[in-house]
């Protein structure tokens, strides 16, 4: 998975009923826009490492001028 700095992560609820989580990539770690990234929750605000799994996303970010 490829991202960059504002970019947003979705990750499907796996469950019935249960919401979509989603992340802001705040520094992207690994070459060439790879994983780790560092990211801030939406739900919680909590900032860390993650390393998305299939049940993941990329929203790119494409700044308005």
């Amino acid at each position: 998975m490829k991202a960059s700095v504002g970019d947003r992560i979705v990750i499907k609820g796996h469950h019935v009923g249960e919401p979509d989580r989603d992340c802001e990539v705040l520094e992207v770690r690994g070459p060439d826009g790879s994983e780790p990234f560092l990211v801030r929750w939406g739900d919680t605000g909590h900032e860390g490492l993650y390393f998305p799994g299939s049940d993941a996303h990329v929203e790119h970010y494409h700044a308005t001028d």
